[in-house]
Order: C-alpha cells, then sequence, then structure tokens
C-alpha cells in the first residue's frame, strides 16, 4: 500500500524521494482496512489519525436530532479523510466517518505529521498544496450553498468531481448537496436532458 503513496507524495516533489524518506514514511503511516459501514471516527471521540484513502471510499457526515444525516465530505482513492477540526484543536468530533466501500487505508497519527513535516520535504509541500485546495474548495461550496441554485449546485459537482458522481448514490450526493432526494431527481433528469441536446 504504501507504494502508492509513494507515487502519490512524488507528484509534489521535483526530486525523488529518498530510501531514508520512503524509509520513515512506511514506518510512520500504519495500513490498515476498513469493512463497508466500519467507522473510523465517531461523534465525541477525538481524531487521532488521518487517512490516505489507498483504496475505497469513505464519508463524513453528522446527524442530526431526527436523525437524518447530513454529508459534509466524500472521499476516494488519492484523497484523505479525517476531521480537521478535531485533530487540530484535540476537542471531541461532530462527526462520523465510515466506509462507503471496503477501505485500504494508510493512517497517520498528528504527532508523526509533524516529524514528517520536518524531515520529507515532499510531505510539507503536500501539506502546503492540501491547504491551498482544501481553502478553495471550502470557500466553493460554501458560496455554492447560499448563492446557488439546486441545479447549478448539482452541475458543478458533476463536473468537478466525476469520480464521487460515479461512487456514491444519489441519496448520498442530494445530502452533500443540500438537497432533498425529489430535488436531485428533477435536477438529474434536466441535467441529462441538457447533455442529450
Amino acid at each position: 500500500m504504501h507504494d502508492v503513496f509513494f507515487d502519490y507524495l512524488q507528484k509534489f516533489s521535483p526530486d525523488p524521494l529518498s530510501d531514508d524518506e520512503k524509509a520513515l514514511v512506511t514506518q510512520t503511516f500504519v495500513a490498515s482496512r476498513l469493512r463497508k459501514r466500519q467507522f473510523m471516527l465517531q461523534e465525541g471521540d477525538l481524531c487521532k489519525h488521518f487517512a490516505f484513502i489507498v483504496k475505497g471510499a469513505m464519508r463524513m457526515y453528522s446527524v442530526d436530532d431526527k436523525g437524518i444525516e447530513h454529508i459534509v465530505r466524500l472521499g476516494v482513492e488519492g484523497w484523505w479523510m479525517g476531521d480537521r477540526e478535531s485533530w487540530s484543536m484535540q476537542t471531541s468530533s461532530l462527526y462520523n466517518i465510515d466506509a462507503w466501500e471496503n477501505c485500504d487505508l494508510l493512517y497517520v497519527t498528528r504527532e508523526d505529521t509533524f516529524e514528517l513535516m520536518k524531515r520529507v520535504p515532499a510531505f510539507c509541500e503536500m501539506l502546503r498544496h492540501l491547504d491551498e485546495r482544501n481553502q478553495i474548495a471550502n470557500n466553493r461550496r460554501l458560496m455554492s450553498a447560499i448563492g446557488s441554485t439546486a441545479e447549478k449546485r448539482y452541475t458543478d459537482f458533476v463536473e468537478c468531481y466525476p469520480e464521487l458522481f460515479e461512487r456514491f448514490p444519489q441519496h448520498i450526493i442530494a445530502s452533500y448537496l443540500g438537497l432533498n432526494k425529489d430535488t436531485l431527481s428533477r435536477v438529474k433528469r434536466q441535467y441529462f436532458r441538457k447533455k442529450d441536446k
């Protein structure tokens, strides 16, 4: 599993990873598997690890007082999953994270992340790049939620995240977009009708 992460990490550096860097990454990233619907994190727990998804699909969500799930994040191969607020602030998580499909993961602790930042330049560059992308994605999602029509939200999702559109069912996508299933069905029909013209 670590070879997949080496290839991913190499995208963030013009220089190849050294044997020492690979050894450190292998030592600090722990391989693990989750079965479908198995939790990585449950509401109220401290997020002690972030996970790099080698294989599979995951979701991060909250559950309201009526038992309705609200999807906050989705992830597939080559994406990261964890509760950043709990991880950074060392507070109890407000979210659940579970495997939507069987998953192969590489876990890293907060302490090991700091060590890798000091000793593996490609890892540090990767974090910088991910922080930038995460900020942009969060801002776009916020603006979409407060100012875009259901049609625009759906179109943007399909065009920006085709890998998510193909892996998650309609009710999960509806929750992620803040729509009910009926609205999403209507929007989806309109979208594909326009594409077929």
